[in-house]
């Protein structure tokens, strides 16, 4: 039943409203676990006004991947990593000690961006909109090598990535050290990439 609170919020909010919901259950529980009932329950919207907002589940999906780039990576790692360390080199190994906090954590729920890909799948648009968010992340590294004037930075990414993405499935099992165990990977990775000092003749 459509409610006067309804008519007096302002679609903002209640657009807000529906994807913070949306953000605990999806984060937990993975997609199709969760169904649109039970999405309209816990953000005590009515039906109608849910559908206004999201005309699909794929669409408040999307939202919350949008949310959760905000949110975590973009909002908390990326600045988080660079806030501990005052060169690019070690900006880039606090990542995984900003990892290694979110691991001890009672609440750690993995990546968002990981388990809807798995989930969903690479050739679904919501699979799709993960790599893209994966990408971006990716991109982020990949700024933090060209500043440390590592060699070839997109190959780095692409297996600083691997690291990254690695720690976090490990983690997900129960290996509570995977990001202390990756930093000391990535440690040797960064080494490999350095510049190699030329002879001299």
């Amino acid at each position: 039943m459509r409610t006067l609170a309804d008519d007096l919020e302002a679609p903002d909010d209640v657009h807000t409203r529906i994807v913070v919901a949306a953000y605990g259950l999806f984060s937990r529980r993975g997609i199709r676990d969760v169904g649109v009932d039970e999405l309209i329950r816990a953000s005590g919207v009515a039906k109608a006004t849910f559908y206004r907002h999201f005309p699909s589940k794929d669409a408040l999906v999307l939202a919350f991947l949008k949310r959760r780039d905000e949110l975590w990576m973009m909002g908390s790692v990326v600045p988080e990593a660079r806030s501990r360390a005052q060169n690019p080199e070690d900006q880039l190994l606090a990542i995984f000690d900003v990892y290694d906090q979110w691991f001890q954590d009672d609440e750690f729920e993995a990546c968002s961006f990981v388990k809807v890909l798995l989930e969903m799948g690479a050739a679904h648009p919501l699979g799709k909109a993960s790599i893209e968010y994966l990408g971006r992340i990716r991109q982020q590294v990949r700024i933090l090598a060209d500043e440390a004037g590592l060699e070839d930075s997109e190959a780095f990414a692409l297996s600083w990535h691997i690291l990254m993405k690695g720690s976090i499935i490990a983690a997900a099992e129960g290996d509570k050290l995977a990001a202390r165990r990756a930093r000391r990977m990535a440690a040797g990775l960064i080494a490999e990439y350095r510049p190699k000092s030329v002879p001299q003749g």
